[in-house]
């Protein structure tokens, strides 16, 4: 223990909004187990993307899709060979109301709510996969004069927690635990109407010689954080 003391060191974290109740627990984990403290900041994937263009102090990003990350892969502002997919996310229709959203997603069709909150599709894959189903259920152009937008997932969540929104599109991990949904109703949105969520981490630039950057990677592939990913409803 006193020679990982004695190496432990910090690693700057960026994580997309969805993953902030996993990362959190995984990070108190991680520096348990390794000494190194990761120290995050949560936020839209697309907003950090635009931070990390711009030399925002970042070593390692987890994302909120695949094509992220894929892209400053290309423009050289990774560490090469470091990205993998640590989930595969799911949307959630959710209400903080008890019994309001039903098990088919049925609600949408009658649309007798004034607001639907979801996160703006152009920075936050999750609204983009809300906008999806929303196409392919055929019911976008009745539904859009009522969306509220938040500015990543995390704050969508606030919106419907709080009652400004009656119902809206979440990740599941935000509602979920362990097997079940932790409050109000909800309805799984089924795979087929939205493209997969896969959630890419990589080691940035700036991390590239950061033996913490590094070990936090290597920490999210193991049984333990494996584990916790799962508790929250993701597949890997």
């Amino acid at each position: 223990m006193l020679t990982v003391a004695a190496h432990a060191d910090e690693v700057q974290v960026a994580v997309a909004a969805n993953f902030t109740a996993p990362m959190q627990q995984i990070a108190a984990e991680f520096e348990k187990d390794t000494g190194h403290k990761a120290v995050l900041v949560f936020g839209a994937t697309g907003k950090f993307y635009a931070q990390i263009s711009n030399g925002a102090p970042f070593e390692v990003f987890l994302a909120a899709d695949d094509a992220t990350p894929a892209r400053l892969e290309k423009e050289l502002l990774t560490a090469p060979g470091t990205r993998f997919t640590y989930a595969i996310g799911k949307l959630v229709l959710w209400s903080a109301k008890e019994g309001y959203v039903d098990g088919k997603g049925e609600v949408l069709k009658k649309g007798e709510f004034k607001h639907l909150a979801l996160a703006n599709p152009k920075t936050a894959p999750y609204g983009a996969a809300a906008v999806e189903a929303l196409k392919k259920l055929g019911v976008m152009e009745g539904i859009q004069p009522k969306f509220v937008q938040g500015e990543n997932i995390g704050q969508t969540h606030q919106f419907i927690a709080s009652g400004n929104a009656e119902l809206g599109f979440v990740a599941l991990s935000q509602v979920f635990k362990d097997g079940k949904v932790t409050s109000g109703s909800a309805w799984i949105v089924p795979s087929k109407l939205y493209a997969p969520i896969r959630q890419d981490a990589v080691v940035l630039a700036k991390g590239r010689n950061k033996p913490a950057a590094i070990a936090l990677v290597d920490y999210l592939k193991t049984d333990k954080a494996r584990a916790i990913i799962k508790s929250y409803g993701y597949e890997l």
